[in-house]
């Protein structure tokens, strides 16, 4: 062995020993979390996961500019392994090659060839658009931008010596390639550079290998301590990530245990590993902040800096609970109040695009609402006219003061029975509190209903004996609240024996869905655009032939679309009747917020625009008549939108349920 062998094994021994002490340490960080969450199930739609959204870049090819640039630096890494794994091995065996692999390697080393000059480029870009362009959702703190820029330059270096060693390589073998290998640009490269008379071609060689390894351990050990940590952990994030349906859902809380002092979570050692593992691999890219509609009307909300201020707090905090150690100015606060802002959590409308946009699949919404279950739970500390809300869901079954007893009043006079009048009924109609007791909605939940008597629909509803699904509750953090009314509204279906449920509310549809399994409520759950559509393939409702053409817009719901992807079931309904869709800019998984979810229904804004206001303006941007909803809560924010632009006389809101009865034979 020759001495650059063995300065090679010690820096090798160092580099690797010290990355595997670093990554250590951040996994006992993560157990410092205390709260269960099983990630270990179905290994093979987690693995195929992986290869759609990690390895594939499908969520970062939504912005196909941002996404290509990536996609070249991701793949050029990954193909540059080779290169790393034949350069440590040399480090070993100098005269060491993959050329053994035979066509394999000429395949590798073209490629790597291509990629080198495909990263470079994009390298160049991304700093382009960083410091020059200066995209916004890029912009970061400063500390932020110096670890960007140092990691940029690092990948522009790991390029530029690989490009090195192989032209000088090239040259050393009298300008002839290895066995298999085929490096195009490398060669062009060394019949620029290099003379095969030189004897400084051997020094370059070894100037341009050291430089390789040194900047590849170098950003190895580096990639611990820096936000780029996602480099190690996005792949692991993604693999972890909550499978459907129940990334969408929320988990529900264990009251009864008697061990517990608190609820929800104050701090980092309430939350779960997978939480912590988040803040790690967030990239900073800033496309859940971009896409959040509470930061877009200028509230203090940013998604991407709560799961930063996890990683923070981790990064302060941690090390002291690993080792033992106490420090008053870390251990006197609390990740809630002092890292993220009791204003950012009430400002959030759980509309999911922040999940939606992520790139590395962080779980925002679950974080946020652990903290506001710590607020109501624990300290009971929230927005002050929550009390009237929590108080009417107790004593009336509604977030609103409205007598329980009038929740089927909107039925007089419509022939439909109740469950406890005749149990046979083939389905339930859920109508919800909305439904039920707003005036506006009351219109539609009768549309509905007649619609279904038209198409001969054999259906019952709960009537007094319904109550509020607990989605309200539960979103503003009062998991008590939830619970008791889940089950109660679970051993009422049960005890009709109740399986098949269609309902219009979005968030009624997505409780009883995917939510009300959790606490042993199985049921096979529809919302009514998803049924009329099917009434009107099934030929159970004729429509009226039309020969003027009609133009409305159509507003997706969060809790109808993002979290549980039925986009074309309106948009079927709605072509039905021979109308035409004219999509806002922001729709189907784009679609923006209308800023009821997530109990913001029930909240004021304290602060920044309003997210119905801003969601109005694009719809009426589209020029029609017409804007139609799926959704009560969505009904009402774009109703009170329309009659801030003083539109109201020209721009009508409606339901599908209500077009569709416009237009039956």
């Amino acid at each position: 062995m020759e001495l650059k062998n063995y300065i090679f094994i010690l820096v090798f021994l160092s580099a690797f020993g010290f990355f595997g002490y670093s990554c250590f340490r951040l996994y006992r960080f993560m157990l410092v979390a205390k709260k269960e969450d099983n990630r270990f199930d179905n290994l093979k739609e987690r693995i195929k996961r992986v290869l759609v959204i990690a390895f594939a870049q499908t969520k970062l090819l939504r912005d196909p500019v941002a996404g290509l640039l990536h996609l070249l630096i991701f793949w050029g890494f990954m193909l540059f392994i080779f290169a790393v794994i034949e350069s440590i091995i040399q480090g070993f065996y100098s005269p060491f090659t993959l050329s053994f692999l035979g066509f394999f390697y000429t395949i590798i080393s073209f490629v790597q060839d291509i990629f080198g000059v495909f990263v470079i480029i994009a390298v160049l870009v991304s700093f382009y658009r960083r410091f020059i362009q200066k995209v916004p959702r890029l912009n970061v703190d400063k500390e932020g931008k110096l670890d960007a820029a140092f990691i940029l330059v690092m990948i522009m270096f790991v390029c530029v010596s690989m490009f090195g060693y192989n032209s000088a390589a090239f040259s050393l073998n009298n300008f002839n390639f290895h066995p298999n290998e085929y490096r195009p640009i490398s060669a062009s490269l060394s019949f620029l550079i290099f003379d095969s008379t030189s004897t400084s071609n051997t020094f370059i060689y070894e100037f341009f290998w050291w430089m390789h390894i040194l900047i590849i351990f170098g950003f190895l050990n580096y990639l611990p301590y820096s936000k780029h940590l996602h480099v190690l952990t996005s792949i692991p994030n993604v693999f972890f990530a909550n499978l459907e349906p129940k990334r969408n859902t929320i988990k529900p809380l264990n009251l009864e245990d008697e061990n517990a002092d608190t609820f929800g979570a104050s701090d980092i050692e309430e939350l779960s590993w997978k939480q912590i593992l988040d803040g790690y691999s967030c990239t900073e890219c800033g496309r859940c902040t971009d896409a959040c509609p509470a930061h877009t009307v200028g509230k203090s909300l940013s998604p991407r800096e709560i799961i930063v201020n996890i990683r923070q707090r981790t990064k302060d905090k941690a090390p002291l609970l690993v080792d033992g150690k106490t420090d008053e100015d870390v251990t006197n606060k609390k990740l809630v109040h002092d890292y993220v802002k009791d204003i950012e959590l009430w400002e959030c409308t759980t509309c999911m695009a922040c999940v939606q946009e992520c790139p590395v699949m962080i779980e925002h919404l679950d974080s946020i609402i652990d903290m506001r279950r710590y607020l109501v739970l624990t300290e009971s500390e929230f927005p002050s006219n929550l009390n009237n809300v929590f108080k009417s869901l107790e004593t009336n079954y509604t977030p609103w003061a409205f007598n329980s007893a009038d929740r089927a009043a909107w039925a007089e006079g419509m022939n439909i029975k109740t469950l406890a009048e005749d149990s046979d009924g083939e389905i339930l109609f859920w109508v919800g509190c909305a439904g039920s007791f707003d005036d506006r909605y009351k219109k539609v939940t009768k549309a509905f209903a007649t619609i279904m008597q038209k198409a001969g629909v054999d259906f019952r509803i709960l009537g007094t004996e319904e109550k509020c699904n607990g989605d309200t509750a539960r979103r503003l953090g009062n998991e008590y609240l939830a619970q008791m009314m889940m089950q109660e509204n679970i051993a009422t279906l049960n005890s009709y024996n109740v399986k098949k449920i269609v309902t219009a509310c979005p968030h009624c549809f997505h409780s009883l869905k995917n939510e009300y399994p959790q606490f042993g409520g199985n049921f096979e759950v529809k919302h009514h655009s998803e049924f009329i559509s099917e009434l009107i393939n099934e030929g159970k409702l004729q429509l009226k032939d039309s020969n003027v053409k009609k133009e409305i817009t159509y507003h997706d719901s969060c809790y109808l679309g993002r979290y549980n992807d039925v986009y074309e079931a309106p948009r079927n309904v709605i072509n039905s009747a021979s109308i035409e869709i004219k999509e806002m800019n922001r729709n189907k998984s784009r679609g923006f917020c209308c800023g009821a979810g997530g109990g913001r229904m029930f909240l004021e804004d304290e602060e920044g625009g309003r997210i119905n206001e801003e969601r109005t303006k694009e719809a009426l941007s589209t020029g029609v008549d017409t804007i139609a909803s799926a959704c009560p809560f969505c009904m009402t924010m774009l109703n009170d939108g329309v009659k801030h632009f003083e539109k109201q006389d020209t721009v009508q809101v409606k339901d599908i349920a209500e077009i569709i009865l416009e237009n039956i034979n």
